[in-house]
């Protein structure tokens, strides 16, 4: 499998006193699962963002499809993104949200858009909520609607950042199931951020895993292998999602 994404010497946080990843190297392979794991305040949301271009590296630079990102101008988005928080427009109903895309990228007449739209709310099984507003959906459904916008694009690459925070333990594996579908079915690579075990070990065919004190990679592999790291760092992340 050839590389989708990848880092050279990247370096992220406020200041040069204020590193919180220092030349740091990994790379995500077409069609695999990717997580990104680690303590609170080791910087996995701030290297997503990085990834995705809304901050900028301290020093380094990030890849995608081969191409440096985001210094490259590009016709529309190469990627789909899904935010901690879903990012909806509240003032917006949920198939507007998903069409938002379509209109600011592509010249489909109006018509054709709000089909595509419906398709993708039908693949996240949220069609009958299209004239719905975003507060009149529960928390898991929002993270549906967020995931069908950003596969309205229809990319080969979608970020996740915490899919499954703040919900239950159905609604988590249910949002679970359709990562799963988008992978497996349409052949979606997915970087994700994540600090739930289950559903890292549910999805993930690799995974690494950040340290603050260390402000790099301090496990890469496939799940089973990064939780049988001799790091204690890493043993005493994997226990502490055991039940007690």
């Amino acid at each position: 499998m050839d590389s989708v994404v990848a880092t050279k010497h990247l370096s992220i946080g406020w200041s040069a006193d204020e590193v919180l990843l220092k030349d740091i190297e990994f790379e995500v392979k077409r069609g695999e699962i990717f997580a990104i794991l680690g303590a609170s305040g080791c910087g996995k949301s701030t290297l997503l963002r990085t990834l995705i271009g809304l901050s900028r590296p301290l020093a380094g630079e990030v890849l995608i499809e081969g191409r440096r990102y985001p210094d490259e101008r590009v016709e529309k988005p190469i990627f789909g993104v899904v935010f901690q928080s879903g990012a909806l427009f509240g003032s917006l109903t949920v198939g507007e949200n998903v069409a938002l895309p379509l209109i600011e990228w592509t010249r489909l007449p109006r018509p054709v858009i709000t089909d595509m739209a419906c398709a993708k709310l039908r693949l996240v099984g949220l069609e009958e909520s299209a004239e719905k507003l975003p507060a009149e959906l529960s928390g898991g459904m929002r993270k549906r609607a967020a995931l069908a916008r950003a596969m309205a694009l229809e990319p080969s690459l979608v970020f996740l950042d915490e899919p499954t925070t703040g919900l239950d333990p159905i609604m988590a594996a249910e949002i679970d199931e359709l990562i799963l579908k988008l992978n497996q079915a349409l052949g979606v690579t997915v970087v994700m951020v994540t600090h739930q075990i289950s559903s890292l070990r549910r999805l993930a065919h690799r995974c690494m895993m950040l340290d603050p004190e260390a402000k790099d990679i301090i496990a890469e592999g496939t799940p089973d292998d990064v939780a049988r790291s001799d790091d204690e760092r890493v043993r005493a992340f994997f226990e502490s999602d055991r039940p007690s």
